[in-house]
């Protein structure tokens, strides 16, 4: 396949900076805004031709290089026998893990995806030639917060809490929710994806010490037991101050928030993997001129270097105006043109 996209993430030169937008299918849009009102969430990710639909929205809309699947990290939890909701406007929540039950989650099975592989094959066989599809995942670290806070938190104190006074358990756990990530983002890629993207949200809430003892064992397990099938990104917020540990856990590509500058961050990491990022998400909500302006500083600050994917340093924010999205994707590939 001729993509900027996977040619960026094998460093190699492309003719423009590839650009596509984390939750670039979501709130922001009003057709997804239509079908919400319509469907729960839950429907939305396991019905696919729902998942079809909104995966290839922003890749007709706006010209993105590169569609994201249409899922929700949270699933692999509910298929290992948590009980996971969604409410409007207050995020998930989790049900069902406390430290003596661990021998209850379920090792996940493939079996309880067919909604998505089947929505894996069908959006192949409809996105436009030179457009990939990355599929994604939750980092261990990450799920195994969602199922101790039983939802989103502030502060992870309960995790914390949990990891440093029951370290034998916290490894059982961890043990468990890496074999499921690991099931999750195979099967994805047997599917079909062509790459794909692991989320350690959360891992900014910890210290490095514990980030390596705790974290990064695991999720550099998950990228060496799929490492070389497709192009691995590996995205994490917060995590400025141990970005030398998140290159060190492994990916093709390191995903940075915006809280950092991009060529800075690439010189810390080594130009030895691709980087991915980072404009700040609020700027998309101010006028052109605004957002020409911090995207050539992003483009600047890659050096024009190959192995830069232009995204957002974390999702489209739910008040962005569609009109600033594509002025962003057709302006990127414009302002980056060899």
């Amino acid at each position: 396949m001729g993509s900027t996209f996977l040619e960026a993430c094998q460093r190699r030169p492309t003719p423009h900076t590839p650009i596509w937008l984390m939750r670039q299918a979501g709130r922001y849009m009003r057709e997804y805004r239509r079908l919400r009102r319509r469907y729960g969430f839950l429907t939305l990710c396991k019905t696919p031709e729902l998942i079809v639909q909104i995966t290839l929205l922003p890749v007709e809309k706006f010209g993105v290089d590169a569609a994201i699947l249409f899922s929700d990290l949270l699933l692999p939890l509910e298929a290992m026998g948590l009980e996971v909701s969604y409410t409007k406007g207050e995020g998930p929540i989790v049900r069902g893990i406390e430290g003596e039950r661990i021998a209850e989650l379920r090792p996940l099975s493939p079996d309880s995806f067919t909604f998505l592989t089947q929505a894996i094959k069908e959006i192949r066989r409809l996105l436009p030639e030179g457009v990939p599809l990355i599929g994604f995942a939750g980092a261990p670290f990450t799920l195994l917060s969602y199922m101790i806070e039983g939802g989103g938190s502030k502060d992870f104190s309960r995790t914390r809490a949990f990891m440093y006074g029951a370290p034998e358990r916290w490894h059982q756990l961890m043990g468990k929710v890496t074999e499921a990530v690991i099931t999750f983002l195979n099967l994805q890629i047997e599917a079909g994806c062509h790459a794909v993207q692991l989320f350690d949200s959360w891992a900014g809430s910890l210290p490095p010490f514990a980030y390596r003892e705790f974290a990064l064992p695991y999720t550099r397990e998950v990228f060496d037991r799929i490492g070389g099938r497709v192009p691995c990104i590996h995205f994490s917020t917060g995590t400025a101050g141990i970005l030398e540990l998140i290159k060190e856990a492994g990916g093709d590509v390191i995903g940075i928030d915006w809280r950092t500058d991009l060529g800075e961050a690439w010189r810390r990491i080594g130009y030895e993997v691709g980087i991915q990022g980072n404009l700040d998400p609020a700027v998309l909500l101010g006028p052109k001129e605004l957002i020409e302006r911090e995207a050539k500083r992003v483009l600047e600050a890659a050096g024009g270097r190959p192995g830069h994917i232009f995204n957002l340093g974390h999702g489209v924010l739910p008040q962005t105006p569609e009109e600033n999205v594509r002025f962003l994707v057709q302006g990127v590939k414009e302002w980056s043109r060899r």
